[in-house]
């Protein structure tokens, strides 16, 4: 049931829907082999499924695979995997699910009167094609593949039908009941997110979801008999299979009774329980047993095929308990098993999405095409954080493996928890609840819960807390902590709703971290006086480092359950210690390296021999130039080309740049702005010629260059830390004095202020880009060199990247500043270079550039001495001006009038004009900075 919850951002998609009666259309692709679709409406008991048949190129029978999708989906959400498994040689089929996408029929949320058997059609439907492989007459080879619904369809399916040969049930139930009811309590949040969803789906649906959740179906989709196999198909229209004749679909009949319109596309019977169960707070006995019988763990007896379990950690939704007790019946049953926890999960984080159908390809591989050569991976594998990525913001990942699945009680550890018998309120309306995990909406947080991030919030009064010491050494949790507990209530029926959770404590005792932002909810009955329970805590992998301790904390409320109306206070008292699993058997694998990590201290030690056993000497860096020694910038006679190349990227190239100054650099892509750029920053060297910074000649690692300060687009940050924590943890990383920062001067100048103190990942594109800033002028160069600053940034944003760029240079310090946004660089530059195919253009100042055209403005005036409006210049006479003699054009512009001279100059025209009576106020140059950047360089683009 994997949830698609609303997409806030106004995305839309028109999805078609080509059910043409099995017409074949090749699927784009640029990964030959190409890959063939057929879509067709399919009748099942009456009611009518909408599938997708894929198949690539090839002779012969191929396995076959079913791709279910999640809750509120339909089958164009498994397209691409579709896809990518038909290119690998399998016959793949999708279907949008009774109540989903064009589909027909009602939601029963996996009945096995109904979706179950669906899928028995949709087999029956394969064994006839002639290209899918036969075990036996009448049953395909087949593998079943889904995530959330579609991954308990996969194991009912196994569970219903034997002609299934191995499934692979991703982030799915076992116990559906148990999901939604965890001991006793109601699971409301996640129930209601249900409720909705199915109610926004199906035909022209889908706005409880989000926009191109399902097909909307039309009169000219396939015709509604389907499409009948030659043999064993699906029955054609009206005809129901043998024996289920006195089956009727849910809701017919004489005595079923009308249902609500606020059921939408559930049936009565679902329809039903959940009003009954939001209304009451708590599950019956009845909404128990439905919710089982449609549940895998109903069959779990029946499934022995081989089971690629793939389960989430951030997920509040179906736990980790919940693969647990998957893998333990179907070990117990023989069938061979693989368990693999990804960081991702139904409250957001990486889904893992790449290797995870990389896995599931294997599984079938090994299982479908009987390759035993196949590696399947681990029996058991689990991902962990291994950092962030500085240039995303994202969770690093490494896999920790184990050669069995450990289960969620291996090699348990005992640790004492500290404090008195607590007694606390539940409040009255179970509000205002604590917060754990939020649905749906926890934008992967669980992720980089072993980081410090998080999010949760207990009220005081609300929770009872008890410490264990500070750990001596690391410590890593995988599996379920258990405590012993005595609970007390004071209720009038004497029971109580208690949840658990384990927090890592920070060394300071108040920063903490709910580890994957889960918890444990426990109904507790007959405690009026006193009850000694265990409490399950939440399925977990995380490591709590030396220094930092747990604490367990026991609350009344929680954002995502129920709780009692009714006031009452509970005591809970600790009676054993915690104990911790932590999976002895399980070893992490280092994080892969990048190439670079080994390669180039090789490349270092390959390019030193050759510098040895050539006897090639290193030139001496040119003396200090005394002349230039308060000049920031001059470059003489400056070439390179780049090996390979053809031509040089940069070209006899010389320029002087002043203290003050605000430089452009500009010209077309290819001009050799860049090349220019690296070099200048000792990044790379040049063919010929030199640059001096301050006289001093540059060099990889010249002692001068810390005198210049950078910015490159794209810079990166730790978005966990704060704007002043990334600053602190550069500057350190320079080795230079942290009284030489400057930090409190480059923040003014930068203008972040109160923003500094929030963690960066909270920042918006224009703040990032004013802390990169503020980063490049740490230590106040004399010479700050700027890429490309305003990418990415709305006008306000730029305006304000500007002044910034202005009162730098305004301390007699200068600014280079590469840029396309021509009409920018205008008003932030002194002076400009002007660069094309490598060599100079023009260089100076931006008023001597832009003012030496032809083009002249003729001002206008608006109104008359006597304050009367002036009537605009009639179109005659305006035609009339472009034909004087020596005036190439004329036209109008916002202020006046742009006169183009061709031989005439500003004297005659001004005669030309009051001869004419036009209202002119002034006259004056005007040519913009685009108008000569494009003269200068022929008209190419900036």
């Amino acid at each position: 049931m994997r949830l698609r919850l609303p997409r806030w951002a106004a995305v839309t998609a028109a999805l078609t829907v080509l059910a043409g009666a099995g017409t074949w259309t090749a699927v784009a692709s640029d990964d030959p082999p190409p890959v063939h679709r057929a879509d067709r409406m399919l009748d099942a008991d009456g009611v009518r499924l909408d599938t997708s048949y894929f198949t690539g190129d090839g002779d012969g029978r191929r396995p076959a695979v079913l791709l279910g999708h999640g809750f509120g989906g339909s089958k164009e959400d498994v397209r691409a995997q579709a896809e990518g498994l038909a290119r690998e040689g399998y016959a793949v089929l999708t279907w949008s699910a009774r109540g989903f996408g064009a589909s027909t029929g009602e939601i029963g949320l996996n009945d096995p009167d109904h979706e179950v058997k669906d899928v028995s059609r949709l087999i029956d439907w394969l064994a006839a094609r002639p290209e899918v492989l036969l075990d036996k007459a009448g049953d395909p080879r087949v593998g079943v593949s889904g995530a959330s619904y579609g991954g308990a369809i996969s194991l009912l399916a196994a569970g219903h039908d034997p002609r299934v040969d191995a499934i692979a049930p991703r982030i799915t139930y076992w116990n559906l009941a148990d999901a939604l009811f965890p001991n006793g309590v109601f699971k409301k949040l996640w129930a209601g997110i249900f409720f909705s969803a199915g109610n926004g789906a199906g035909a022209g649906a889908g706005a409880g979801i989000g926009p191109g959740t399902g097909d909307a179906p039309g009169t000219g989709d396939g015709p509604a008999t389907g499409e009948a196999p030659a043999a064993g198909g699906a029955p054609a229209a009206g005809k129901a299979p043998a024996g289920s004749a006195a089956k009727a679909p849910a809701g017919a009949g004489k005595a079923a009774p009308a249902k609500p319109p606020a059921c939408g596309r559930f049936t009565v019977e679902l329809c039903s329980l959940y009003q009954r169960v939001a209304v009451a707070g708590k599950p019956d006995a009845a909404a128990r047993a439905l919710l089982e019988a449609r549940s895998p763990s109903a069959v779990g007896d029946r499934i022995k095929v081989p089971a690629l379990l793939v389960q989430g950690q951030s997920d509040s939704l179906f736990t980790l308990a919940q693969s647990d007790a998957m893998a333990r019946a179907l070990a117990a049953n023989g069938a061979p098993v693989a368990v693999d926890w990804t960081s991702g999960g139904h409250d957001g984080g990486d889904q893992e999405a790449e290797r995870v159908e990389q896995r599931v390809g294997a599984w079938f591989d090994r299982w479908l095409k009987r390759d035993a050569s196949v590696d399947t991976g681990p029996a058991f594998r689990v991902s962990r954080t291994g950092g962030v990525d500085s240039t995303n913001g994202r969770a690093t990942l490494r896999a920790a493996t184990a050669d069995r699945y450990p289960g969620l009680a291996s090699g348990t550890t005992a640790l004492a928890l500290g404090g008195a018998p607590q007694t606390f309120a539940n409040p009255p309306g179970g509000a205002p609840p604590s917060v754990s995990a939020v649905p749906g909406l926890g934008g992967g947080l669980s992720g980089l819960s072993s980081l410090g991030v998080g999010l949760s919030l207990d009220f005081p009064g609300q929770h009872a807390r008890f410490d264990a010491k500070p750990q001596t050494e690391a410590l890593r949790i995988t599996g379920t902590p258990t405590v012993r507990v005595r609970v007390t209530s004071t209720a009038a029926d004497g029971s109580a709703v208690l949840f658990a959770k384990v927090y890592d404590v920070g060394p300071d005792g108040r920063q903490q971290v709910l580890p994957a932002q889960l918890v444990a909810p426990v109904r507790v009955e007959d405690a009026g006086n006193g009850r000694s329970v265990t409490l399950t805590l939440p399925a977990i992998d995380h490591e709590v480092e030396a220094g930092h301790r747990l604490r367990l904390v026991v609350a009344a409320t929680d954002l995502g359950y129920a709780s009692p109306a009714a006031p009452a206070a509970y005591t809970v008292a600790v009676e054993g210690p915690l104990a911790v699993p932590v999976a002895p058997g399980l070893t992490t694998r280092a994080a892969a390296l990048p190439w670079w990590v080994w390669g180039l201290p090789l490349i270092g030690l390959a390019v030193a021999a050759v510098l040895l056993f050539t006897a090639r000497r290193r030139t001496a860096a040119p003396a200090p130039d005394p002349e230039l020694a308060a000049v920031p910038l001059q470059i003489t006679g400056l070439s390179k080309k780049y090996k390979g190349g053809e031509r040089y990227s940069v070209k006899d190239l010389s320029f002087r740049v002043e203290q003050g100054q605000v430089l452009g650099l500009l010209g077309p892509n290819g001009a050799g702005k860049t090349t220019t750029l690296r070099m200048l920053m000792g990044l790379i060297a040049p063919d010929e010629g030199e640059i001096r910074v301050f006289g001093q000649a540059i060099r990889p690692g010249a002692p001068v260059l810390s005198r210049v300060g950078a910015f490159v687009e794209g810079a990166g940050f730790l978005p966990h830390l704060s704007g002043r924590e990334n600053l602190d943890l550069y500057w350190k990383a320079t080795g230079r004095p942290a009284e030489d920062a400057h930090v409190d001067e480059a923040l003014r100048i930068a203008n972040l202020g109160g923003a500094l103190e929030r963690a960066v990942r909270t920042y918006s594109q224009g703040m990032r880009q004013r802390l990169a800033l503020a980063q490049a002028m740490l230590g106040l160069p004399d010479l700050l060199i700027l890429d490309e600053p305003t990418n990415g940034l709305d006008p306000p944003q730029i305006r304000e990247m500007r002044e910034v760029m202005i009162r730098y240079a305004a301390g007699g310090r200068t600014v280079i500043v590469s840029s396309h946004l021509l009409a920018e660089v205008e008003q932030s530059c002194t002076h400009l270079v002007v660069m094309d195919r490598g060599q100079l253009v023009q260089a100076g100042p931006v008023a001597e550039i832009t003012g030496s055209g032809d083009t002249l403005l003729v001002t206008l005036a608006e109104r008359t001495p006597d304050g009367e409006p002036v009537p605009p210049v009639p179109d005659a006479l305006v035609e009339k001006i472009g034909a004087l003699p020596g005036v190439g054009s004329a036209a109008r512009a916002d202020g006046g009038l742009l006169v183009r001279l061709d031989g005439a100059d500003a004297t005659a025209l001004i005669g030309e004009l009051v001869r004419l009576d036009v209202p002119l106020t002034g006259v004056g140059p005007h040519r913009r900075l685009e108008d000569a950047f494009l003269t200068l360089i022929g008209g190419g683009a900036a």
